[in-house]
């Protein structure tokens, strides 16, 4: 699914990078450790986490991941999406609870 879907559906928070209207997202991944990201992820989907310090940036990065996607309404500090930006990494924020958002998700087909 395109990520431009998915931040319309999800009525997601842009907050870093411009979401190319053309990247997909084949999958997601769910995970506040980041260990468990860095083994289990996989390239092009999403990342659903409550994590939001400078660290998810670099994990994102590492693992080729489409977007971050920060839940519950969480702060992400200033320097984590200056990094963010730096990497091209797409960090998105929802307001509601990682079930729900994902929930949403798989309702439209994803």
């Amino acid at each position: 699914m395109k990520l431009s879907e998915i931040v319309e559906i999800l009525d997601l928070e842009i907050l870093s990078g411009p979401v190319n209207a053309d990247a997909e997202a084949e999958g997601a991944y769910v995970a506040d450790l980041l260990s468990c990201v860095m083994a289990g992820a996989q390239e092009n989907q999403l990342w659903f986490t409550l994590q939001t310090h400078l660290n998810i940036v670099a994990v994102a990065s590492l693992t080729g991941l489409a977007a971050i996607v920060v839940t519950e309404g969480a702060p992400v500090a200033d320097e984590t999406l200056a990094k963010a930006e730096t990497q091209d990494v797409i960090v998105l924020r929802s307001q509601e609870p990682t079930f729900e958002a994902l929930t949403k998700l798989i309702q439209a087909g994803f």
